[in-house]
């Protein structure tokens, strides 16, 4: 029986993840603050209610000898150096969370050597920050650099879930929330007709198991993904039938507003134009190979949407995860158009 670490193990993947690694007959420490699933409470898992970003908990954990690690946790730039080093050097296998945010959008369809965005962003202050795409292609060059092989990154599309519901950049308390109470949803013109692949949690957890102790994984980074790809359009369409949400499409610079009123947030912007205003048409045909699953394996959008809605009652309650003035902007949009 074979030890795998699972750090920030209650995430969208990793709630799937964390049985399927246990099914498989491995030994899973599950490593997340808060109350686990109940799917962890069955043989082969230990929960541990932490924070692996702590350092002393993680050198514990470590100590532990796992024989592989998953790492679901987000490391800035200034944590990067010290960190990655260590887990790689602690374990046979590390598995390093990064994400398709990475690709510049210049190659379409994307492949696993299509080009980062950190190597060739037409803007400066972009390759300069500290942009959730560009750290993330940061770790992926600190792993290069340890002169290790034992690791493997993994790239995920859009990851949907229960309760993780995206539409071009919003997410669920402003899509699931808002349609579940009758009110439109803006979002940018600009996306309208640009393809985005939104990928189930349940396959690229499976992707993720099939990777851990293959060694077809080691010193190779994939992207989890469907090949499946619509515009967002066509997923605001699919949001319309299973949910009833009204898309509003406005001029993108109102959209920005309305997710930031502070002119200096520089964050929703690139989050959309460097990812969502991409067409992010995959090519998955390496991680397919590599996990020996096929595309008919995988779930098509609208059934897995309609599985993770179904889960979400009509009359949950958002507003503990729905604080961040959107709505109240939104509304105030609509109103004064």
């Amino acid at each position: 029986m074979k030890k795998v670490l699972v750090l920030g193990a209650t995430g969208a993947m990793g709630r799937y993840l964390v049985p399927m690694l246990a099914e498989a007959g491995h030994s899973v420490t599950a490593v997340a603050l808060g109350k686990a699933p109940d799917s962890f409470a069955a043989p082969g898992i230990r929960c541990v209610d932490a924070n692996a970003k702590d350092r002393k908990t993680v050198e514990g954990l470590l100590a532990e000898k796992p024989d592989a690690i998953v790492d679901f946790l987000v490391y800035a730039t200034g944590e990067l150096a010290s960190r990655l080093p260590m887990l790689v050097a602690s374990t046979g296998q590390y598995v390093y969370l990064s994400t398709y945010r990475v690709y510049d959008g210049k190659d379409v369809p994307v492949r696993e050597d299509s080009r980062l965005l950190l190597d060739t962003a037409d803007d400066p202050l972009i390759r300069w920050s500290d942009d959730y795409s560009v750290f993330k292609a940061r770790g992926e060059y600190t792993l290069r650099g340890t002169g290790r092989r034992n690791w493997t990154i993994v790239r995920p599309s859009i990851t949907y879930s229960t309760g993780r519901n995206q539409l071009v950049t919003l997410e669920a308390p402003h899509v699931v929330g808002r349609a579940d109470t009758g009110r439109a949803v803006v979002v940018p013109e600009s996306a309208r007709n640009v393809q985005g692949t939104m990928t189930w949690a349940g396959d690229n957890a499976r992707f993720i198991a099939r990777l851990v102790f293959n060694d077809k994984a080691l010193g190779e980074a994939f992207t989890l993904a469907t090949a499946e790809h619509r515009t967002w359009g066509e997923i605001a369409e699919i949001y319309a039938r299973l949910r009833g949400l009204k898309a509003v499409w406005a001029p993108e610079e109102d959209f920005l507003k309305i997710l930031s009123d502070d002119p200096w947030n520089f964050g929703p912007a690139r989050q959309l134009r460097t990812d969502r205003l991409f067409d992010r048409v995959i090519d998955n045909t390496k991680v397919l190979a590599a996990t020996g699953l096929s595309q008919s394996d995988l779930m098509p959008l609208e059934k897995g949407l309609e599985l993770e809605l179904s889960r979400i009652p009509r009359d949950f309650d958002w507003s503990a995860s729905a604080h961040d003035g959107i709505n109240t902007r939104m509304d105030a949009w609509l109103a004064g158009r």
